[in-house]
C-alpha cells in the first residue's frame, strides 16, 4: 500500500461490458481483490449502471511484473434489481480511462448506496436461504 501517492479523486461509472472486462483482466493478472468472472456474467443486469469509487493504492510488493493497482469500491447493479458491493483492483492502465461522474451529486449519491448496499457475501446467503440451498 503506497500512502504517499495520491488517490485518483473520481468516481467512475461503467457499463457491464467494461465491468466483465475489468474483472477478466483482474483475473488475468490475479489481482487480489475480484470476482469470479463467471458469476459476474451470470449475476450481473446486462444492462446495468456501475460506479467505482477509490478507496487505496496498492501494491503486489512479491510480484514486481504486476503494476500498482488503486482498489475500488464496486457498486454493480444485479439481474434481480439489487445493488450489491464488493472490491475490485484495477490498474492505473485500465481505470484512466473510464468515464467519470458527471457531478458532484451523483457522486454522493453513489456514496450513499456504497453506504447502504450489501455485500456479494450478504447477498448471496440471502439467496442461499430464499432458494433452499443453504
Amino acid at each position: 500500500m503506497n500512502v504517499e501517492r495520491p488517490l485518483p479523486r473520481e468516481v467512475k461509472v461503467i457499463d457491464s461490458a467494461s465491468l466483465f472486462r475489468l474483472e477478466e483482466r483482474a483475473e488475468v493478472l490475479c489481482l487480489s481483490q475480484r470476482l469470479d468472472p463467471t458469476w459476474v456474467r451470470a449475476n450481473v443486469a446486462p444492462d446495468g449502471t456501475h460506479y467505482l469509487w477509490p478507496a487505496l493504492w496498492h501494491t503486489l510488493s512479491h510480484r514486481p511484473d504486476v503494476p500498482d493497482q488503486v482498489r475500488w469500491e464496486l457498486l454493480i447493479a444485479l439481474r434481480t434489481g439489487d445493488r450489491v458491493v464488493s472490491w475490485l483492483d484495477v490498474t492505473p492502465d485500465d481505470f484512466v480511462p473510464l468515464p467519470k461522474v458527471t457531478s458532484r451529486e451523483e457522486g454522493m449519491q453513489v456514496r450513499q448506496l456504497l453506504d447502504q448496499a450489501s455485500s456479494v457475501r450478504e447477498w448471496l446467503l440471502g439467496e442461499g436461504q430464499r432458494s433452499g440451498r443453504l
